[in-house]
Order: C-alpha cells, then structure tokens, then sequence
C-alpha cells in the first residue's frame, strides 16, 4: 500500500479518493458502488466539492436531473465509517468573482446538508485568480472554523505566497494545487516542498489527467520514457503517473477520481507500485 500521512489531526492513506467524475455517468447505483469498493480497498480520504454536479458543473456534461458528488457521497456511505475525512472546496461566485463572506457561508452550508453531517472535516479555498489575495475569504472560513462548522482549512490553486498569508490567519492543514509528470511548474514544486517542510499535506489533482484537467485521463502518451517505464512494471501509464505523484514525498496525498470500479482498482494498485531511481531519473 502507500502509506500514511497527517491531514490536520487526522492519518489517511495516502492515496484516497476524488469525487468529480462520479457524477459524469446518469448510472448512480454505479457511483455508489465506486464510492463502497473505495472504502473496501482503504479509501478513507475523499475530496468532493458541492459543485462537483452533472448536469453542468465543474464537467458541463450530463443530462437529466442534477447529480451531485455530495449527495451521492452519502448515499453510498453514511453513517460514515469513523476513519473517513471528507474534504471539500469553495471559492468563487457567478462570474469567477471572489464569494462574498455570505455566499462562503452558504456554500459552507449546502456541503453539511448534502453530505449530512454538522462540521465539515476539512474544507480548501479554492482561488480562482492566482495573483489575487486569499486574505478575505480565507479568514471568512476561519470564522466558521471558530464556530465548529470546519474542523480544517486548506487552500487550493494557489501560489506560495498564498501559503504565509494563510497561515498568518489560521493553520492550513492541506494546499491542493494541480501537479504531475506532465504538470509541473516552479510554483507547484515550490509548494510541494515547502509544505513538507512545514509537515503540511500537499494534495495534487490532475495527476492522472494531466495537460486533459477536467476532460480526464489521455490515452497512451507519446512520452517514450513514460511508456518504458509501464512496460518493464507490467502496468498501465496512469499507474505510473500515480506511482510517480507518490513519490514525490511521505507529505503528498494523491486523489485520482473515476466513475469506474475497475479503474478505481487500478488506481489503489498503483500504490504498491514501487519505482527506482533510474525510474524517476528517466521520468
């Protein structure tokens, strides 16, 4: 398996879980055996956001009657088993303007009443803009977290800076930023490094996906390396790509996300999955 790590107070293995594609397939008994083989397999981190829905959302996909990753979440899983932390994001308004402090607190709000629960384990903002300041919102949810609707804060899509202006408001417990073989840049392995550092849990999203973000995982990729290094393990490019995310520290949680119950086995797998040095140099 892959291990453990600290989120907040809180020890998860560290390869979980993420929500947004659950709600891509109208098929929810599908989703909610996604979700219970997870759980079976170890899950006990998952990520989710009260926009994670279809049709519309963060995917513009799907047709029929809304679908929401939360909603299903607890569907397939509550009461919740006692180990599991559900983190979750808000940020940004109609118009990808900042939320003002009461439509934080709303959308606060709809993540307790779509995942049934009275304080939210953990819950990122997540900024649009990445030259802007966090200051506001974030002490918006530290203000929640004072009156125990959160128990932790993270931040999300942000840049290093972003990390001592938090923290100098209340303690960040994760920083979620997009990062991969094929997605790394100065910033994201500034932030990799400095919250292993600080013994902060660095959270990558689109490790998977890569350059494809919201569109999803590619097919086989032109890199020769990555295709090498799949072929002597005798798995799959995206086992790589989670191998590789994992190696990047002990502080590192991976969150790959599929609406299929045999790439959700492919993916646990991939945590056994153990490369070597010549692996990650040619990587």
């Amino acid at each position: 398996m892959s291990g453990t790590a600290k989120l907040g107070d809180r020890t998860v293995h560290r390869l979980g879980f993420g929500s947004m594609r659950l709600t891509a397939n109208p098929d929810r008994d599908l989703a909610i055996r996604v979700l219970r083989r997870a759980v079976e397999l170890g899950v006990d981190h998952i990520d989710t956001a009260a926009f994670y829905v279809s049709p519309g959302g963060t995917l513009g996909v799907g047709t029929g009657e809304k679908r929401y990753a939360t909603e299903l979440i607890r569907a397939a899983l509550s009461p919740y088993p006692q180990n599991l932390v559900i983190a979750t994001k808000v940020g940004a308004a109609a118009g990808d303007r900042p939320a003002t402090a009461a439509e934080l607190r709303a959308r606060v709000e709809d993540n307790l009443r779509r995942l049934g629960v009275d304080a939210l384990d953990v819950v990122n903002l997540r900024l649009r803009d990445r030259g802007a300041s966090l200051g506001e919102q974030f002490a918006v949810l530290a203000e929640l977290r004072r009156e125990g609707l959160i128990r932790h804060l993270g931040i999300s899509n942000v840049r290093p800076g972003h990390l001592d202006e938090a923290q100098a408001i209340a303690p960040v417990a994760c920083v979620q930023n997009e990062y991969g073989l094929d997605l790394r840049d100065p910033d994201g392995t500034a932030l990799l490094s400095e919250c292993a550092r600080r013994g902060i849990a660095f959270v990558p999203y689109f490790s998977v996906a890569g350059p494809g973000r919201e569109q999803g995982a590619a097919g086989a990729t032109s890199d020769a390396a990555l295709r090498a290094v799949a072929a002597a393990h005798g798995v799959t490019e995206h086992q790589v790509r989670l191998a590789w995310i994992l190696h990047q520290g002990p502080h590192v949680l991976a969150i790959p996300g599929t609406g299929s119950v045999e790439h959700l086995e492919q993916n646990m797998a991939a945590g056994a999955l153990r490369l070597s040095e010549a692996d990650l140099a040619a990587l």
